[in-house]
């Protein structure tokens, strides 16, 4: 990325930051902003940027970003709280998740028979990750329960580290079968990959916040400071994973679990550590997605890639968060709610250079394709569709509520877990008043 291009990125977001607050008011989401900005100053617009996708500089930004998304989702949910309050989301994450990659990989092969069942698996499970950040008002309106409110909120917060691991597997099985090397040691993978990762990121986590209780307790860090070091902590686990064997962005996960359930000290600061400059990584990786990848699919894109993106937005999503809830005495309309409020973005986008760089399928090109038209249309219609959303769903409660319906299931209290910000909100507050 030239000098000339990267001021053109860092003027957008200025731009964006001035007007945040009126923007924030509508339907447009930071998002939305970043891929329809990428889309006009690229090949396919005015032509004064011109990235690839195999760009390193892409792929660098792409890295970094799963890093700190990993470490900070995780990091953000209490573990003990999830156990006693949270099972929607937990019903979401165990059952829906796995019902989800495994009806995205029927739909794939029966929309797309080019793909062999295991590129179908693969991109089922880079589709299968949610990004509540998308529809934001969803997660922050005070019109929507926060049990439902959160069971988003949570969910989107760990099933980016739960669906890695299985990227990674299937990734390195579909390897295995072109013939090479890398992917035909299973015992070598499973004890490296998805052993040794979890337990450096633990031990780091773990002693990390161990390390920074005392020195609170002590009053040798300042404020300041303990955001760096917090910050600093994922990428030791990400470096210190690769260099046993183990995988650096499983590491990076497990570290923000063991860091956000050891630290005594918990507040907003430390909830909210790298907000600032997650979400500058966040909005460039938007950036790059309407710059470089979505034209990269331009021209490429057939309807039946266009029905594979609907279907993995309405149907393969919604129908397993209906059955991961039976039993929960939901209503039918929080249901629904649930199932279409599960945007892909950012995790999808960030797992796909991922693959791109470090695995090799044959239909390489028709998973890319059809990832980059699944994340450009839930961007759009999760965007437009989060305030009328929020609006007819809290109709229909109250409607339920004046009939005398039972809405306890929907009402039921649950400790709040922090929220992944965008730029303009602060937790607990939201636009939609």
């Amino acid at each position: 990325m030239s000098e000339v291009n990267l001021l053109l990125v860092l003027i957008g977001v200025a731009l964006f930051a001035l007007f945040s607050g009126p923007i924030s008011r509508g339907s447009l989401t930071p998002p939305m902003v970043f891929v329809l900005l990428g889309l006009v100053l690229s090949p396919v617009g005015l032509g004064w940027i011109e990235l690839t996708v195999d760009n390193k500089v892409v792929h660098v930004i792409a890295e970094i970003t799963l890093i700190l998304v990993l470490f900070t989702d995780a990091a953000r949910i209490n573990l003990k709280h999830l156990w006693a309050d949270h099972d929607v989301p937990l019903r979401l994450l165990l059952v829906g998740m796995p019902l989800t990659i495994v009806t995205g990989a029927l739909a794939a092969k029966l929309i797309l028979p080019e793909l062999i069942i295991i590129e179908a698996l693969i991109l089922a499970v880079i589709l299968a990750p949610t990004d509540a950040a998308l529809g934001q008002v969803v997660v922050s309106s005070p019109r929507v329960p926060e049990r439902i409110r959160q069971s988003l909120n949570v969910e989107s917060g760990l099933n980016d580290g739960i669906a890695l691991p299985v990227l990674l597997f299937v990734a390195s099985f579909a390897m295995g079968m072109h013939g090479d090397e890398q992917g035909t040691d299973w015992v070598s993978f499973v004890a490296q990959q998805l052993i040794l990762g979890p337990l450096t990121g633990v031990l780091v986590g773990w002693a990390g916040s161990r390390a920074i209780n005392a020195a609170i307790d002590r009053g040798f860090l300042t404020h300041e400071f303990c955001n760096i070091y917090l910050l600093s902590l994922a990428f030791i686990a990400y470096l210190a994973a690769d260099l046993v064997g183990g995988n650096g962005f499983i590491a990076a996960f497990s570290a923000g679990v063991a860091t956000g359930n050891t630290l005594k000290k918990v507040n907003e600061e430390i909830y909210e550590f790298a907000e600032s400059e997650g979400q500058l990584l966040n909005l460039i990786i938007f950036f790059v997605f309407g710059v470089a990848l979505l034209p990269q699919v331009w021209g490429q894109v057939s309807w039946n890639i266009i029905g594979y993106a609907l279907l993995s937005l309405t149907v393969v999503r919604v129908i397993p968060v209906f059955l991961s809830l039976a039993g929960k005495h939901m209503r039918w309309e929080t249901s629904l709610f649930l199932g279409w409020f599960g945007p892909r973005g950012l995790a999808s986008i960030l797992f796909v250079l991922l693959v791109l760089e470090h695995a090799q399928i044959v239909q390489e090109t028709l998973v890319f394709n059809t990832v980059i038209v699944t994340v450009a249309m839930s961007v759009v219609l999760h965007g437009l569709t989060a305030l009328p959303g929020v609006s007819a769903y809290a109709a229909a409660l109250q409607l339920c509520e004046r009939r005398g319906d039972d809405l306890s299931s929907e009402q039921q209290a649950v400790a709040a877990m922090p929220l992944r910000l965008s730029p303009n909100l602060k937790q607990g507050n939201t636009t939609d008043d």
